[in-house]
């Protein structure tokens, strides 16, 4: 398993206060009416405008201190951070004099978010998607670790290719685990010499790089996984069980235009549940950790529980069904696809009660122009790692479920799925990867105001609540003010000069 124990502390931080300037910031503030209220005379200044890049504290600085910060358990805390990692978590801190201190009255303060289903498509594919804009986006959403997924050109399914992506990955600006892949012709010898997060997702159809495999060679995979002591990512559709009939419907025009209800028609529920059982009882026979990927029906996470696996739903199967796609088009085509709006609810409420072990987005961004074909030239996929957390507060917020429901989806549990031993909680000893959100303040989602570079989103004008800082280690990567209105057209942005790191190297 991976795992990425805290080293000791760094001097690369981002920090809201240069050294000698004492005073308080507070987070409702941060940048704008701080800089004009705040800032003696002297004191090095933050740039302001949208995109600028923070300044970090010289080596002298010595930590940073959150005042007044609720957590989602219902306490109050003071969270101390000394380089990367939380220091002291209590409900009170006296600050020192060389320490940066931020007060966080009236905001949540969670664990960065994990998003472990990603494909941020570089190698091969940069116009959809980079390593700086994926993880930028990310940032924006809270999220502060992703999982990158292996089908990109060339696949992530030698060592040679996995050197290829890491090089990409270099860009980052928060921490990432990258998988490897299997097809017909893949070199775990290699691969497995390689800091793998995970293996998969291993595909048992065909989606994005068609890299489907026999089922002779996922139990050769699983093995081989099993050796290695690393968990097994399955996209789980059975494609003998497709609807091929569907293919002779009419599937209308293009982009928002085409009939996108065939694509749901044809990847039928019964094809996941099959494939799912299938997984989880090559699983129990070889004692593999089984992570079933982007379930989209009841029966495909019942039959996850049943089989031993653990589970994920990504946020487009949480809150969107086949009734959206009359508006949606060919940009609501994914694999597996949207289901019926009473499916829709019964995942709802399984994420809700704790069946559901994580959220995962499964982001895989296309152009406008690639999603504007036909039903059956479009490709699969839609973007999500912005608007994953902040959809999940916004039902927080209206009472769906709990905030703590919401960090161990995003935090907890998949830190333990995944073997992120320093990731996913606000205790002392584990990395300062922190987000700061104002659980009164939602925002409306416009595909205009993300950061991937695909600049759409399904899910635009939906309510989400958005982080105000984004932490990664203990260094501001992401800042915003809110300005007056309803969406995050006029809010003032920055992101930190931040390095992210692979958590498995």
């Amino acid at each position: 398993m991976c795992c990425y124990p805290g080293g000791s502390p760094t001097d690369r931080r981002s920090y809201w206060r240069p050294v000698g300037c004492p005073r308080v910031v507070s987070c409702h503030s941060i940048p704008n009416e701080w800089l004009r209220t705040q800032i003696p005379t002297g004191c090095g200044r933050i740039a302001t405008a949208p995109s600028a890049t923070l300044r970090s504290l010289p080596p002298t600085a010595q930590g940073m201190l959150l005042t007044n910060a609720d957590l989602v358990d219902g306490r109050t805390v003071d969270c101390r951070i000394d380089g990367e990692q939380i220091a002291a978590v209590e409900p009170e801190l006296a600050s020192a004099p060389d320490e940066s201190v931020i007060d966080a009255a009236g905001n949540l303060l969670l664990p960065g978010a994990i998003d472990a289903h990603v494909h941020f498509r570089e190698p091969g594919y940069p116009h959809k998607e980079t390593w700086t804009t994926g993880t930028r986006s990310a940032a924006a959403g809270g999220v502060t670790t992703v999982i990158d997924m292996p089908n990109t050109s060339p696949p992530t399914t030698t060592g040679e290719n996995f050197d290829a992506k890491a090089a990409a990955a270099e860009q980052a600006c928060i921490d990432y685990g990258i998988n490897g892949g299997v097809t017909g012709d893949w070199e775990p010898d290699s691969l497995f010499d390689r800091p793998l997060c995970a293996l998969g997702e291993v595909f048992l159809a065909d989606s994005t790089g068609d890299m489907g495999v026999a089922p002779d060679d996922f139990a050769d995979a699983v093995d081989r996984a099993v050796d290695e002591g690393v968990t097994v990512t399955v996209h789980a559709e059975d494609e003998t069980l497709f609807d091929t009939t569907a293919r002779d419907g009419d599937a209308g025009g293009t982009g928002r235009a085409a009939n996108a209800d065939l694509w749901s028609t044809y990847r039928t529920a019964a094809a996941e549940a099959s494939a799912v059982e299938y997984a989880t009882e090559v699983g129990q026979e070889t004692g593999a950790e089984i992570h079933i990927a982007h379930t989209s029906t009841p029966e495909g996470i019942d039959a996850a529980v049943a089989g031993g696996a653990t589970c994920e739903v990504c946020p487009h199967h949480l809150y969107l069904s086949r009734e959206d796609l009359d508006e949606l088009g060919t940009h609501g085509r994914m694999n597996p696809p949207l289901r019926s709006e009473d499916r829709r609810q019964a995942v709802f409420e399984r994420v809700a009660d704790g069946t559901v072990d994580i959220v995962a987005t499964d982001h895989a961004p296309h152009t406008r122009e690639e999603k504007d074909a036909g039903l059956w030239e479009a490709p699969s996929g839609i973007p999500g790692v912005e608007t994953m957390l902040p959809l999940l507060l916004e039902s927080a917020r209206q009472g769906e479920f709990t905030y703590e429901r919401v960090v161990d989806l995003v935090a907890h549990n998949p830190a333990e799925i995944f073997g992120l031993a320093s990731k996913g909680r606000i205790d002392p000893g584990y990395d300062a990867d922190l987000v700061l959100v104002d659980p009164d303040n939602p925002r409306a989602i416009r595909g205009d105001d993300t950061h991937s570079k695909c600049g759409w989103t399904p899910f635009a004008g939906r309510q989400g609540v958005f982080p105000v800082l984004t932490m990664v280690r203990g260094q501001v990567v992401y800042e915003r003010t809110p300005a007056d209105g309803d969406d995050r057209s006029d809010d003032a942005e920055q992101f930190g000069d931040v390095d992210g790191e692979n958590v498995c190297a």
